[in-house]
């Protein structure tokens, strides 16, 4: 870290994976800006959480998918704390049925939501962190996108073009220092994992070989060190963080 702390934007923090990851960069006093679209409480609940723990807050709504609103975002974000050193697009929706079944609607909620909108707040940032010659962009993925998930086309191809994005970006960046990487986490102990059935929990973890989900915290461990100087000569990679899930 530098004497003047880093800012980093955390897209959908109110909750789960994205809260995570804001509250390991509360822990290093970055300057935490945690972006939400609908749950503006949860969202201001996890500002507190950072601000117990030291750190600079703010909370941007914004959808993702809509590229004005991503500019606004940044324009408020760089107005609070004068300049976004780190992204980290989290944010991402489900509409899971089969491909058979599946809606325009269902995929285009996923789709835009993960991969445009993930373009969207790497094109509103991209040009500032070139500019100041120091910058990371880490783009949440997912082990859907590097195995399929039944149900999940949309899913697994929003995420796998997330990283596809992730590996052109890094390579028109580098010259800037700017280093760009994906995470794939595999399940994850969330609302959405507690909401599943026992059946359902025990057939997952059948086929982890560590024999247990991730924590939120595993994930924003990883997060932190991808944004950090001691990660400066590693871009255009895909970390899998999933018990061994995919190997």
């Amino acid at each position: 870290m530098t004497d003047t702390p880093r800012t980093v934007l955390v897209t959908g923090a109110s909750r789960g994976i994205g809260k995570g990851i804001a509250l390991a960069f509360a822990k290093r006093q970055y300057n935490v800006i945690i972006n939400y679209r609908q749950e503006s409480e949860a969202a201001a609940a996890v500002a507190a959480e950072a601000e117990a723990l030291g750190a600079a807050t703010a909370v941007l709504q914004a959808d993702v998918t809509d590229l004005a609103q991503v500019q606004q975002l940044v324009a408020q974000a760089n107005e609070r704390f004068g300049t976004i050193d780190v992204l980290v697009n989290n944010a991402g929706v489900t509409r899971d049925n089969l491909l058979t079944f599946m809606s325009d609607a269902e995929w285009d909620q996923v789709v835009d939501t993960s991969l445009k909108g993930g373009f969207h707040c790497a094109k509103a940032v991209v040009r500032g962190m070139a500019r100041q010659r120091w910058g990371r962009i880490i783009n949440v993925a997912s082990a859907a996108a590097l195995m399929g998930d039944v149900m999940r086309t949309n899913y697994s191809a929003a995420k796998a073009g997330l990283i596809g994005l992730t590996r052109a970006l890094a390579r028109e960046v580098a010259a800037s220092q700017v280093t760009v990487n994906a995470i794939a986490p595999g399940p994850i102990e969330t609302d959405l994992l507690a909401d599943m059935s026992e059946s359902k929990r025990e057939k997952q973890l059948a086929l982890i070989p560590l024999k247990r989900f991730g924590t939120v915290e595993e994930v924003g461990e990883l997060v932190v060190y991808l944004a950090s100087d001691a990660a400066g000569y590693m871009t255009g990679q895909v970390l899998s963080l999933d018990g061994g899930l995919h190997m």
